[in-house]
């Protein structure tokens, strides 16, 4: 595991078989992270998901509604929490969100050195202090376009990749 990769996923929507990719990906590029977004769905990601070779941040998104299923069905994986929320890891501070409603305020304040959120399904990778990172969907049903984000935390590159 290379600790200073960390994976960036949001709005994989059910789509089992992108997962899988996007787990792929993931192990082979050898992440020592992956920061899910939002909106999981149902709790059978988990199926895909527990094969990552790493552990997990994860906030729910706006379509995840079996709350209860999806933390337990992750328990041994990561705790599922409400965005946004904050977390450290390789040095850097982090805020998770799904929606991107503060990400602005956020962003002027300094507080944090990385900034992920989903919800909109598009690509957004705004170098700067914060970097603010959208991954786009993994799911691909909205845009017709499944993709992750690989960012190196001591460059703070980020690498959007498609599924």
């Amino acid at each position: 595991m290379k600790e200073h990769l960390v994976g960036i996923i949001a709005d994989t929507h059910d789509n089992r078989p992108a997962i899988q990719k996007a787990v792929d990906v993931f192990n082979q590029r050898g992440v020592g992270l992956v920061v899910h977004a939002g909106d999981m769905i149902s709790p059978f990601t988990i199926l895909d998901f527990k094969h990552l070779r790493c552990p997990m941040e994860i906030v729910f998104g706006n379509n995840d509604g079996e709350r209860v299923g999806l933390s337990a069905a992750f328990k041994d994986k990561a705790k599922l929490l409400p965005g946004p929320r904050e977390f450290t890891f390789g040095g850097r501070r982090f805020l998770l969100m799904h929606e991107d409603g503060c990400v602005a305020a956020t962003a002027q304040s300094g507080e944090v050195d990385i900034i992920v959120y989903g919800h909109t399904h598009d690509i957004d990778v705004r170098q700067g202090a914060p970097l603010v990172i959208n991954p786009g969907e993994a799911g691909g049903w909205l845009r017709g376009r499944s993709t992750v984000g690989i960012m190196d935390l001591t460059s703070l590159d980020v690498e959007i990749i498609d599924l």
